[in-house]
């Protein structure tokens, strides 16, 4: 196994159409939704995930992700990117009306039929628009890192070792230069101005 990737735990996805879903819920940063799940999901097919499968990217304001962060994190400030990956094998529909797949008139689900839900990827641009100076740059540049770097974690990467770091560092400069074009400059090795 290569360092920075946990164990899979995830069942196979079936045939498909990957999907990633956007949605803005912030008034602070102007957001082009569809140019970052289309990063999203080049991500995904670059890091091999193809089939059914099905991952979220919100944005929401600093107040909702100071809630998401201290919730999961414990941490009373908003940051910048949280990411949310799914474990369960099979996820199951929710109970809204017209929703579920199952009812009367509808067949069980069957588990390798289901979309393999990947995960949320959860980013506060306001929270990335403070950092961009000292960062990547640009918010445009921060903002590609923060979707770069979530997907990353929601495939399995982590960062809390030195070597796991190094390897999801790698990799987000490999995947940005590749789909967003080189950062303004490096944020891991070259100190801001």
């Amino acid at each position: 196994m290569r360092p920075g990737w946990a164990t899979p735990r995830r069942r196979t996805a079936p045939e498909g159409d990957l999907e990633v879903f956007g949605a803005d819920e912030q008034n602070d940063v102007t957001i082009d939704v569809e140019r970052w799940t289309a990063l999203a999901r080049s991500v995904l097919v670059a890091q091999g995930v193809h089939g059914d499968v099905e991952l979220a990217v919100l944005f929401v304001d600093e107040t909702s992700m100071a809630a998401l962060n201290s919730q999961f994190m414990e941490v009373d400030e908003p940051t910048d990117v949280l990411a949310f990956p799914i474990d369960d094998d099979v996820v199951e529909m929710g109970r809204w009306p017209d929703a579920s797949t199952t009812g009367p008139d509808r067949a069980p689900v069957e588990p390798d039929d289901a979309p393999l839900l990947l995960g949320d990827v959860v980013i506060c641009p306001a929270v990335a628009a403070r950092n961009a100076p000292d960062h990547a740059g640009t918010i445009e540049d921060e903002l590609a890192l923060l979707v770069v770097h979530g997907v990353l974690h929601v495939l399995g990467m982590d960062h809390a070792e030195l070597d796991d770091r190094q390897a999801m560092q790698a990799k987000e400069r490999e995947l940005l230069t590749r789909f967003h074009g080189s950062p303004a400059r490096d944020p891991w090795t070259e100190p801001a101005p």
